[in-house]
């Protein structure tokens, strides 16, 4: 891999420069893909569950953007699992009650099987949750949140987590390390499904950890190689290239969504508008609940119908078709995640439809 990259480089620079081959001639530009499952002994790597040059790009990219050490793992749920594993027997984990699905859902099962107790709170209400961190082994933070698009007191709730002495996680697959990073509020480990904006082509499926304590970065790797939560070559490959436009891709998805939530605003098929200020999602809830929500996600053309998020194509879905939705997100809400298309094609694909739903 390439020296590592030094201050003051912005992270448009480090998305495009890290984890690149050595600036020697005739070397290759990008990472090759090495396809291996086998090395030669006498080395570091000895066997393809424990390590690949190409995974080595990723994490060497994703890290020197987030400020720390990565990971990467076969997906957002198996790097999911791999953090709940350091949540010792029958201790408390406080977790947001609005957050992905797949993390409420492992944290369900592993209370229900009695390997944990899990605190579910609303995490705006700062007060709460710092009390409820008061005997926690592990808080877990969204922000935003999936899909209320709520934030949090990012500094109040890890020093709260850290006083109780809890690992702090912040999923931050929502705002990417362009536009937050935990690791310098003092946060333990950054959760990314890198499916979503890291890789931003609706065509790969990857989990990351970022963290820059070491001795906890050796105990989930030694997790990961334990139970071969392991990426694929050619996705980690495919990551690494869709990180390298991640400022451009979010930069005209941000600008977007907040050119739509504009527009948005007043529309009499819309009772609510959701967004946080920033980054590329959007939630609206439909004056007319679920029916019309559902409607709605029928009648685009551009717009796709789909659960997924993060992709260069605008997608959005209504959150409670599925059924473990939790019951406090509103029957019409409808999660969007805008893509980097032209804004008016957008609004203009999406405002026939909302105005079919007045009629």
């Amino acid at each position: 891999m390439s020296e590592p990259l030094k201050p003051p480089l912005r992270p448009g620079t480090i998305a495009v420069t890290a984890g690149r081959p050595a600036h020697d001639p005739d070397s290759p530009l990008n990472a090759p893909i090495t396809m291996a499952s086998t090395y030669v002994a006498g080395g570091d790597t000895e066997y393809g569950r424990y390590g690949n040059p190409t995974w080595a790009a990723f994490e060497e990219a994703l890290g020197a953007l987030e400020g720390g050490r990565c990971l990467a793992f076969s997906t957002g749920l198996a790097a999911v699992s791999t953090l709940l594993d350091l949540v010792g027997q029958g201790k408390k984990v406080v977790a947001p009650r609005h957050a992905y699905n797949g993390s409420v859902m492992q944290l369900a099962d592993l209370e229900a099987r009695g390997r944990i107790t899990a605190e579910l709170v609303d995490i705006t209400d700062t007060e709460a949750v710092v009390k409820a961190c008061a005997d926690a082994a592990l808080v877990w933070v969204e922000s935003p949140t999936n899909p209320a698009l709520e934030v949090a007191d990012l500094p109040a709730i890890i020093a709260a987590g850290h006083e109780a002495g809890a690992y702090v996680v912040v999923d931050n697959t929502f705002a990417t390390p362009l536009l937050q990073q935990p690791l310098g509020l003092d946060a333990d480990v950054v959760l990314h499904s890198a499916t979503k904006f890291i890789s931003g082509h609706s065509d790969v499926l990857l989990g990351a950890v970022v963290t820059r304590d070491d001795e906890l970065y050796r105990v989930l790797k030694n997790r990961r190689d334990m139970v071969g939560a392991t990426p694929g070559t050619l996705e980690a490959w495919l990551a690494l290239r869709g990180l390298r436009t991640l400022h451009v891709r979010l930069e005209r998805a941000q600008a977007n969504a907040q050119e739509l939530v504009r527009r948005m605003e007043g529309h009499p098929a819309i009772g609510e508008v959701r967004y946080p200020g920033f980054g590329a999602m959007v939630c609206v809830v439909l004056a007319e609940g679920a029916t019309a929500a559902d409607l709605l996600t029928r009648k685009t053309s551009l717009w796709v119908h789909a659960t997924s998020l993060g992709g260069v194509e605008s997608t959005f879905e209504r959150r409670r078709r599925w059924k473990s939705e939790p019951a406090t997100i509103p029957d019409g809400l409808v999660r969007m995640s805008v893509g980097i298309e032209d804004v008016d094609d957008l609004w203009d694909d999406l405002a026939a439809a909302l105005d079919d739903l007045t009629v």
